[in-house]
Formats: C-alpha cells, structure tokens, sequence
C-alpha cells in the first residue's frame, strides 16, 4: 500500500470488525438501496462545469470567484469550463447520484492552475450557501492557507455540509484533505467504480476507483482520467445517495456509515 493509493493485486486488505450502531445493521441496502440522490444539493468546486455536457446534464447554478481590487467575490456566470477537470468530476457524481442537483464555483483558470486567495474565498461561500456536499478535487500546498481553510472546514462541518476532498497525487503535505473534519479519498487501482474501501491508517481515509475512470471532457467527448482527483467524486456521489435516502445526517454520521459500508469492513456491509 502506497501512501495514497491501494493496490489490492495481490493481497487482501485489512478487514476491521464492527457491530451494529443503534440496534441498525448498516448495510449497503439500509444506507442508499433505492435511492438516486434526489434533493441533495452537491457544489464541485474546480475549474467549472461544462454547460449541457451529456454525461453531466443540467447545472443547477454556476459561479466564479474573481479578483475585484485587492480581494476576490463570487459572481453568478453560466457554466464554463475551460480545462475539463470539474466537468469530469461532475460527470462521476452524476452518474452515481443521477437526480441530485450539481451547482458549481469555478476557482481554477482556464489552464488548470489558480491562487490559494480563490480557493479560499469559493470554498468559504460554498459553505456558507449551505450546499448539503462540496466535492473538492483539488488543494493547496501553501502553509500560509491553512488557518483559514481549517476555520471553513470546521464551519462545513458543524453547519451541516460534508467536504469530500481529494489526497494530493504525490507525497506532499497539503490542504484541506488532511483535516479530520472533511472526508478525505484517495485512490485505489482496481476497475470497480463500486468498490470503496476504508483506510486504517489514515490521514487519508478511503480509497475509491480513480485509475483509468471514464469521465467527460470538453466539448461533449469522453476521455479517460487517473488520480485522486476523480476517486473522489466517487466518494460524492454515494454520499448523495446516502443523503438522498436519509436526508437528516450530519457529516459524522455520514462519515460512520461510509466506514461501515466499505467493502473492506466486516461487520455490517452485508
């Protein structure tokens, strides 16, 4: 097992045994069998989201956080992505969840790069328009940013939002993955878009297929992306499931059922 990624060729991972919460049996059935997400409202914050994409559909609200003076505000914009990278996020989501809303805030340039300040300003509004999931391909690796994403992470998750966010690709500290108050993915190697499974040794704390994932890409094509950062929206996506089927988790509990339902934990998952 690599730092951020697990690859089960060849051995078995680590089964943890666990008991029922509550007198419930948590199982996949119990925890989104039925469900396809409707009435979750889920924000990719990224480099946007391609209008009308077929893999994608209809984007419920597009936003972009833009530099106005020495500070930087959201502005209402259609969607537009000009890299490709969160529509191919949104696309995952979609295909998990297919009846939750998508909404995007559009912090990268159209080369695929952007500031810490855009980051932080698209995330913190993210959060504050109370969006019940952010999905969060993307960090920085910039110290002097993490105050300040703790402060929005911790308010996420007390204000009742999950913040699934992707582990960096390489072995480097970065931000907000590593804080315990968000969900953090990483990616695992095997090709089973269904197949997530729980870390015992975190700071990363699931791995969901991220290797040769289909995805969309620009201009209503298909393309084929690895890494963390489309495992993630694999994680999203049942989570929309989750919420669209018990709509009144927080973000522990949710996070204890993604623990309890992962195909690696023994127990519950049924």
């Amino acid at each position: 097992m690599g730092a951020l990624t697990w690859n089960l060729k060849g051995r078995r991972p680590e089964e943890i045994e666990v008991s029922g919460i509550s007198g419930i049996t948590v199982t996949p059935q119990w925890a989104w069998g039925g469900s396809t997400g409707a009435g979750v409202r889920v924000c990719i914050v990224d480099s946007g989201i391609e209008a009308d994409h077929p893999l994608v559909g209809a984007v419920a609200g597009a936003y972009v956080v833009v530099g106005v003076g020495d500070r930087f505000e959201v502005q209402e914009t259609p969607p537009i992505d000009r890299f490709g990278h969160g529509t191919a996020c949104a696309s995952i989501v979609r295909r998990i969840a297919p009846d939750c809303e998508i909404h995007s805030v559009r912090v990268l340039g159209d080369n695929g790069g952007g500031v810490g300040d855009a980051l932080v300003a698209g995330l913190r509004w993210a959060v504050g328009q109370g969006y019940d999931l952010i999905n969060l391909s993307l960090s920085t690796t910039r110290e002097r940013y993490l105050p300040a994403l703790r402060a929005i992470a911790d308010d996420a998750y007390f204000g009742n939002t999950a913040v699934v966010a992707s582990a960096h690709n390489a072995t480097v500290e970065s931000f907000p993955w590593r804080f315990s108050s968000v969900i953090s993915v990483g990616s695992h190697q095997e090709a089973d878009a269904g197949l997530m499974l729980y870390n015992p040794a975190p700071p990363v704390e699931f791995f969901a297929m991220g290797h040769r994932v289909e995805v969309a890409g620009l201009g209503g094509t298909t393309t084929c992306n690895t890494g963390n950062s489309f495992a993630t929206p694999h994680v999203t996506g049942r989570c929309a499931l989750i919420l669209g089927k018990h709509p009144t988790l927080t973000p522990f509990q949710l996070k204890d059922i993604l623990y309890l339902t992962s195909d690696n934990v023994r127990g519950n998952n049924g």
